[in-house]
């Protein structure tokens, strides 16, 4: 991301306060496949925001490493944790994505809500363990009049066709898939 992308995020997330203990959930697009979500393992929460899908993670058993562009998210994303008494489960780092994802070992999840590079998806896969579980959104032109930051029709079940999809959906906006690595090389 450009240095004015990074300003306006964090001037964004300047202004709100820390989310209350109440906002800790999955994201709701995600609620009917809470289930699928493993309750032990590793994380990866690309674009954390103020972190309450990761410390979600964290509470349900999960070792999590939230990345985001925003300071400002993350300083507020490792209060929530601490306040929900998950700080140790997670990891909170300020990452520039239009570098790639930051290297680290295989995870379990990879949760990715409301954030979309297509030049991260090869990537994605590959950090995904076998049996790793891959829950995206993305904002969509299905639905809506395209725009510079949306999916295009069926650019995610495209994107991720070497995975086992549990679930997929496309419409008013929003495109998600939850979707699983084989445990055999793919």
């Amino acid at each position: 991301m450009s240095e004015q992308d990074r300003v306006r995020w964090d001037e964004c997330y300047l202004n709100q306060a820390p989310p209350d203990v109440s906002a800790v959930r999955r994201p709701q697009v995600f609620a009917p496949f809470e289930a699928e979500f493993p309750a032990e393992g590793r994380a990866l929460d690309i674009a954390c925001g103020l972190g309450a899908a990761s410390v979600w993670l964290a509470r349900r058993g999960l070792d999590v490493w939230g990345v985001d562009i925003s300071r400002k998210a993350i300083d507020h994303a490792r209060e929530l944790a601490n306040r929900v008494g998950v700080g140790k489960r997670c990891r909170f780092v300020v990452v520039d994505l239009d570098d790639g994802l930051p290297v680290g070992p295989p995870v379990d999840v990879v949760l990715c809500n409301r954030f979309r590079d297509s030049r991260l998806y090869a990537p994605i896969i590959d950090r995904l363990a076998p049996g790793g579980l891959l829950a995206i959104s993305v904002l969509s032109s299905v639905g809506v009049k395209p725009g510079r930051f949306q999916a295009a029709p069926g650019e995610l079940t495209t994107a991720f066709a070497q995975l086992e999809v549990i679930a997929a959906g496309e419409g008013d906006g929003e495109a998600w898939l939850m979707a699983r690595k084989p445990n055999h090389e793919l």
